[in-house]
C-alpha cells in the first residue's frame, strides 16, 4: 500500500506530471536555441497528430495561434521554460510551428547608453 508521501498528486490541482515525463527524459532541446522573447506561431494548415503529440503539445499549438513569446508560454502553461523549449523544439522540428527570434540591438552611440546608465542610477 502506497504512503500518502508516495502519491503524485495535489488535491486541489490533481494528478501532477513531473516534467522530466513531460519531455521524455530530454534536457535539451534539439536545433537552434529558443530566445525567452522569441515570438511562436502555428502554421497553418499544418496537421497536429494527436498520436504523437502530448497534451502539452497540443496546449501549445492553440496558444500559438497568435505569435507569442516563448516566456508567456511558460507563464500561461505553468511549465519551466527548459521544458516549454523542449517541446517547442518537437513542434519545430515537425513543421508545426515558426519561430521569429528577436534581432540584436546594436548601440553605437555611447552617449545614449551614458544616459541610460545615469537614469538607472537616478533611480
Amino acid at each position: 500500500m502506497d504512503s500518502p508521501d508516495d502519491q503524485w498528486l495535489d488535491q486541489d490541482a490533481g494528478p501532477v506530471v513531473r516534467p522530466y515525463a513531460v519531455t521524455g527524459g530530454r534536457t535539451r532541446p534539439g536545433g537552434a536555441k529558443l530566445d525567452l522573447l522569441a515570438l511562436v506561431s502555428a502554421v497553418r494548415g499544418m496537421a497536429a497528430d494527436p498520436e504523437y503529440l502530448g497534451p502539452e503539445h497540443l496546449t501549445v499549438l492553440r496558444r500559438c495561434r497568435l505569435p507569442t513569446s516563448v516566456a508567456d508560454l511558460a507563464a500561461d502553461l505553468d511549465l519551466p521554460v527548459g521544458v516549454v523549449r523542449i517541446l517547442l523544439a518537437d513542434m519545430r522540428e515537425r513543421g508545426l510551428i515558426v519561430v521569429h527570434q528577436p534581432s540584436p540591438i546594436r548601440m553605437k552611440d555611447p552617449a545614449v547608453l551614458r544616459e541610460v546608465a545615469d537614469g538607472l542610477r537616478r533611480l
